[in-house]
């Protein structure tokens, strides 16, 4: 089971060896509180092109949460207070930590696969390190006060606890926002089997929170121009999480990017529009190697 450990916590990760044959890994890299299940239908796309790396965020599945043992016996609003004050997680620390596991795999040069608050990950990854090729960015943004905020009514859904939920029922609820009403009609099933994959894999209410500070404190807005290696930008028109506006931000600051925008995509446009998201990736690899 590879792990690497950097401060003294472990950061697990899985590596696929694909038909890769020689060119550069695919490295991808979760949202907040989200398992490796996020990017399953991404993975398999690629696997008959490239190796994959496949980390744990410290906090989530595998990896060590890293933080004080009081801090999570805390009352939930007085954690979250702790977390988000003082004890919580940084992006410099969660790049930190992708640069541990690359270094542990021996890998010195890679393609950096990230979405939502694993999006912002790798671009402060690009911007501290060196063994970024490429760069990949879903459904995310550049931080600081020019970047579109989530919208209240939205933190509010993803965030709240309704009274008499169960657990199943509360990430249920919480995961609303994040697809097109459309798409959760249409595929029952799959919503189920994303609900047990959550149970399963990931981060707890207090390692969430700590990813969640990291978010709110996270701008590389100033740093962007530094970041030369080619970038793909992916996002869905209608994201009800990380508004588009951020997209195009992205795209003006990154001196070497494309964006290309997925019509009526949610938040989690690469799972509702996998297929066409898998392309777009797929090609722009190629286009590297």
């Amino acid at each position: 089971m590879p792990q690497a450990t950097r401060d003294g916590v472990s950061i697990y990760y899985e590596r696929d060896e694909g038909d890769g044959d020689g060119t550069a890994p695919v490295v991808f890299v979760q949202g907040l509180g989200f398992g490796r299940w996020m990017w399953r239908w991404q993975r398999e796309a690629v696997a008959d092109r490239y190796d994959v790396i496949a980390p744990d965020n410290r906090g989530t599945g595998r990896s060590d949460v890293g933080l004080p043992p009081l801090v999570s016996r805390l009352p939930g609003p007085l954690r979250g207070l702790v977390l988000l004050k003082l004890a919580g997680y940084s992006m410099d620390g969660l790049a930190a930590d992708l640069e541990a596991v690359l270094d542990d795999a021996g890998i010195y040069s890679a393609h950096i696969v990230g979405a939502s608050m694993g999006g912002m990950i790798a671009q402060r990854y690009a911007v501290e390190y060196t063994r970024a090729k490429s760069l990949t960015l879903c459904c995310t943004s550049h931080g600081g006060p020019d970047a579109a905020p989530v919208p209240e009514e939205t933190q509010e859904h993803m965030f709240e606890t309704p009274g008499g939920a169960t657990e199943r029922g509360l990430i249920r609820h919480r995961m609303r926002p994040a697809f097109t009403e459309r798409f959760t009609n249409r595929n029952p099933h799959l919503m189920d089997q994303l609900i047990e994959w959550r149970l399963e894999q990931d981060a707890d209410d207090p390692a969430r929170e700590a990813q969640g500070a990291a978010v709110q404190g996270f701008d590389v807005s100033d740093r962007l121009g530094r970041v030369r290696v080619p970038t793909l930008i992916l996002h869905g028109t209608d994201d009800q999480v990380v508004p588009v506006e951020n997209a195009r931000l992205l795209e003006e600051k990154l001196p070497n990017s494309r964006l290309e925008l997925i019509e009526g995509g949610s938040h989690l446009f690469f799972i509702e529009d996998d297929d066409l998201v898998s392309e777009h990736l797929i090609e722009f690899l190629d286009a590297q190697d």
